[in-house]
């Protein structure tokens, strides 16, 4: 079973050779107790190491169960010591901070023994010697002779072949030791046991078998091997074949020892926890490199959402914007600034004039272009990577809200403010400029305004502080300060306040008269505002028809009562406040509409009465009956057609007139009841006289008088539009005189009178000073599929980034003639700034850095001192099997867990410190940054803080793993 075959030891001290071991030969039984003794110094722990793999022969060779060593490497010999090999060791060689089960258990964790196999082993070996009943002590807390029982149980719980027992009895009293020899001596029954001891009585006792040492050599063996005995010839062993060599490999993975990690760190944390005090400070002086980081991230972090907030913000109301008509400012002033390096090329002896106004308009001229947003609108709406980048899409159109208000004392128009205008602050068309400005982003004068379609954002810039955010088209939000106040030139605008006082008092101001404006603080109650109400009226429906033409009704006080009354009723269901944290709002007006509320009054525009004869006649302008003036109408019109020649054309035209005119005075004599005029052609007598005695009147001469002072006042659209609303009181009292054929002979005469003034006045020979396109735009007349304007709110400086990148894709996808310009109001202020706090972050990172790599190096300082103080332990596991690949993980993992404690201490100082940071912070700024530490990074860090000490431990760890196991057993 196990042979040794002139066993040679050599150690080289200094420049001399001292021989321990000089030729030793042994054959041992399987089973046998053999007691080696002999002096000090003669060789006999040195023999016991070399038998249990501690330690390597020089020469000779080591046969166990017919194999030599000589080849054996160290996975060999880790494997023959863990499988084959139990020590005893005289200073019992226990694991101190290990309980006695996890000290029995370690050889078969080692083993890869499952958890429950290995509890039940590890405590049945325990019973086996007599500690049953102490498996969660400690083994300070037991005496000498438990603690060698200990031991024994530990080299037999991987059931050896062979025990080794290096002087078992020499710390113990002699009933102790007689109890423990006892116990050997029942193993040696199926195991071989080799004992070194001093002690001859105890050899003489118990052993089987006593081999004596001297100086190196065995001067006696008491029960040799028989060599005389003929042992069978063992045929010749066949070649392996290859399934023979894999069942080879198979099992020596299968007996190759390694440690979990787990165990490991189990190993470790109980070492640790023994210098609890030790570890804490030294966690603590681990963590404060991870604490300055971890501060720095957790304001850089507060300084970054508050950026992200500012960035939402600003965006939400400075979005990219593409109109349909638009000029590159950039591009405008570097081709400017390009031109006038150009031209200046002459000499500097006189002074000479720079034509900056020509090249200003040409420029613009140049640089303006039309897009084409219907197209881009298509591309837009079918880019499913837009939704993510963008907190909305906004489509604007030319078509105008006109928002009124009723009172007693009339109607008054809320939106577009005309307040400035009346004030004689500005004119309508600097009022114009005012609200495109308010369009753009910048301070309008209208009080309206489109709101974001994206409720979260709208949930996380507003409180809402009485009712609830819109619904419907018709409902809109009224928006406060933070103080909860409105300015007084949006309750004036809205009617709350009385804006006729207000009239003129600008120009009334400057003449240098005494005026009064109302200062006082005005109060109002949630419930008064959510009780506003408003009225939107189309633009069309503004206009009324009259005598072929449509005429702008607005300075019509009794019209517009009407109009208004008929308009679509709007409510104020709800009131906002900006959120406290809150850096910009993205409702720029103190009501707030919803998109569909335009939606809606695009059809209603589009399905009116004079935009859709607008669109049925082109050439014609129907506020004035006049041709459009074109190109093709302007050449047609010469001096020939401008002075008519031609009589008979002249007496033609004067003919068609007067048969016209005769035709129309028969029809209105005969409307009025007049008998003097002839009967219409394809009227009977009997039917002329039925109508006059349906008249009512005493003759037809007061008939006649009555109806022509009727009709020369009459609103004749009306009787057109049957509508007598309009009418006098006699008016109406002479229409219900008509009959049905009279009345509908009026309403004859009055089409054809509108036909032929609306003919008259389209064949005059003079144009409209309009044009086609200028009336739809005065009409309000849009197409939702061709906005005027796109607004593109991005979530964020890099989502705008991204979007810029869309669009340039579009651009490079189309003609020159289809390319967008568009206009970036934001630019790269913002981002700018996050690149400053990136870098001063990056900055102090890098210097506090400094600090953790010096605490990793004071970590891998502390894990060098561990390593000395648990050189023993190193050694104890060296003997059960431990490769240095174990050895080194188990320090490993203690730089692991002290690196891991380092980093959660210093994200839970860091925590606590936040509180008194931000405390600070708004004690002496107003800005709302909150320092708060992100959860990836408080993750990062630690794991940033378990690398370096895993890095900085890697020396010690090595120097542990290099350890000689039998110098590391020797360490006290």
């Amino acid at each position: 079973m196990l042979s040794l075959k002139d066993i040679k030891k050599d150690y080289v001290v200094g420049d001399s050779t001292v021989s321990a071991l000089k030729g030793v030969s042994i054959d041992f039984r399987e089973n046998e107790f053999v007691s080696i003794l002999g002096p000090s110094g003669c060789g006999k722990t040195t023999l016991l190491n070399i038998i249990g793999g501690l330690d390597r022969y020089t020469s000779g060779d080591l046969n166990i169960n017919g194999k030599s060593t000589k080849d054996f490497k160290d996975c060999d010999w880790d494997s023959y010591r863990n499988h084959s090999i139990g020590f005893v060791f005289q200073s019992y060689n226990l694991i101190p901070h290990q309980t006695v089960l996890s000290n029995v258990e370690l050889a078969l964790t080692l083993s890869g023994v499952s958890k429950s196999e290995r509890r039940e082993r590890a405590v049945k070996a325990l019973e086996q010697v007599g500690l049953g009943d102490q498996l969660h002590k400690k083994p300070n807390q037991m005496s000498g002779g438990q603690m060698q029982r200990v031991a024994i149980a530990r080299a037999l719980v991987n059931e050896p072949d062979i025990l080794l027992a290096d002087e078992p009895t020499g710390a113990l009293d002699t009933e102790t030791s007689v109890q423990i020899m006892e116990l050997l001596k029942s193993i040696s029954k199926d195991k071989l046991i080799i004992m070194v001891t001093h002690n001859p009585e105890l050899a003489m006792k118990y052993s089987s078998r006593i081999i004596k040492l001297l100086d190196g050599k065995v001067i006696d063996d008491s029960d040799p091997l028989d060599k005389n005995v003929v042992e069978p010839i063992k045929k010749p062993e066949k070649e392996p074949t290859k399934a023979d060599k894999k069942a080879a490999k198979k099992e020596r993975k299968k007996l190759k020892t390694s440690m979990r990690f787990l165990t490991a760190l189990s190993l470790s944390r109980n070492n640790l926890m023994t210098k609890k005090a030790r570890t804490l400070l030294t966690s603590f002086a681990g963590s404060i490199g991870i604490i300055g980081i971890a501060l720095i991230l957790s304001i850089s972090n507060g300084v970054q959402l508050y950026i992200d907030q500012v960035q939402s913000d600003t965006l939400s109301s400075y979005p990219l914007q593409i109109t349909k008509t638009t000029a590159s400012i950039g591009e405008i002033m570097n081709t400017m600034a390009k031109n006038h390096e150009d031209s200046a090329n002459h000499d500097k002896d006189k002074v000479y004039s720079q034509n900056a106004m020509g090249e200003m308009i040409n420029t613009l001229m140049e640089e303006t272009k039309v897009n084409n947003l219907e197209k881009f609108k298509k591309y837009l709406d079918d880019n499913s990577d837009l939704k993510d980048l963008t907190s909305d899409v906004q489509y604007t159109y030319a078509t105008t809200l006109n928002v009124f208000t009723e009172s007693d004392s009339g109607v008054m128009q809320v939106n577009p403010s005309t307040l400035l205008e009346d004030m004689g602050y500005m004119s309508s068309t600097q009022m114009e400029a005012m609200s495109m400005s308010g369009s753009m982003g910048g301070m309008g004068t209208d009080v309206w305004s489109e709101m974001i379609d994206n409720e979260e954002l709208i949930d996380k810039q507003y409180d809402v502080i009485a009712g609830r955010l819109p619904e419907k088209y018709n409902e809109v939000v009224l928006v406060v300060d933070k103080n909860n106040e409105i300015n007084d030139y949006v309750l004036y605008s809205l009617g709350l306040l009385d804006p006729s006082s207000l009239n003129g008092i600008v120009r009334r101001a400057m003449a240098g008269e005494d005026i009064s404006v109302d200062s006082e603080q005005h109060v109002y109650t949630y419930d008064e505002l959510l009780d506003l109400k408003f009225k939107v009226v189309p633009t069309p429906y503004l206009y009324k028809k009259k005598d072929g033409v449509w005429e702008d009704m607005t300075g019509d006080e009794s019209y517009m009562k009407k109009a208004v009354a008929n308009g679509t009723e709007i409510s104020v269901v709800g009131i906002l406040r900006p959120d406290e944290d809150a850096s910009s709002a993205s409702i720029s007006g103190a009501i707030g509409y919803r998109h569909d509320l335009m939606t809606y009054l695009i059809d209603e525009v589009d399905n009116s009465e004079i935009v859709k004869e607008q669109i049925a006649n082109p050439d014609i302008d129907v506020f004035t009956g006049l041709k459009f003036k074109t190109d093709e109408n302007v050449a047609d019109t010469d001096s020939s057609s401008e002075t008519v020649s031609d009589s008979t054309a002249d007496t033609e035209s004067k003919a068609d007139k007067t048969a016209d005119s005769s035709d129309t005075d028969k029809k209105a004599g005969l409307v009025a009841g007049d008998s003097s005029m002839e009967i219409p052609e394809g009227m009977t007598e009997e039917q002329y006289k039925a109508l006059m005695e349906q008249s009512g009147a005493s003759d037809t001469g007061e008939l006649a008088d009555m109806g022509m002072n009727a009709m020369g006042s009459m609103d004749m659209s009306a009787i057109q539009g049957g509508d007598m609303s309009s009418l006098t009181e006699t008016q109406k009292k002479y229409i219900a005189s008509l009959s049905d054929e009279q009345l509908e002979l009026m309403k004859q005469m009055l089409k054809e009178q509108s036909d032929t003034n609306a003919d008259q006045l389209a064949n005059s020979g003079k144009y409209s000073t309009s044009n086609y396109d200028n009336n739809m735009k005065t009409l309000g007349y849009s197409v939702v599929e061709d906005p005027d304007s796109i607004n593109i709110y991005p979530v964020d400086f890099a989502s705008k980034e991204k979007i810029i990148d869309i669009i340039d894709d579009y651009n490079d996808s189309v003609g020159e003639e289809d390319k967008i310009e568009y206009t970036d109001y934001v630019g790269l202020m913002m981002s700018s700034i996050t690149s400053i706090i990136n870098a001063i972050s990056y900055v102090l990172i890098a210097f506090v850095a400094i600090s953790l790599v010096v605490s990793s190096i004071m970590i891998g300082i502390i894990t060098y001192i561990s390593v000395l103080e648990r050189t023993k332990e190193i050694g104890i596991l060296r003997s059960i099997g431990a490769s240095k690949r174990d050895i080194s993980r188990v320090f490993n993992a203690e730089t692991v867990i002290v690196g891991f404690v380092a980093g959660a201490l210093g994200i839970i100082i860091s925590y606590l410190l936040t509180i008194p940071i931000n405390m600070i912070i708004a004690h002496l700024t107003d800005v709302p940054i909150r320092a708060s530490i992100p959860v990836s990074a408080a993750v990062i860090l630690i794991a940033i803080s378990v690398c370096l000490t895993l890095i900085a431990g890697l020396f010690p760890s090595r120097v542990a793993a290099k350890k000689d196991p039998v110098i590391a057993l020797r360490t006290e």
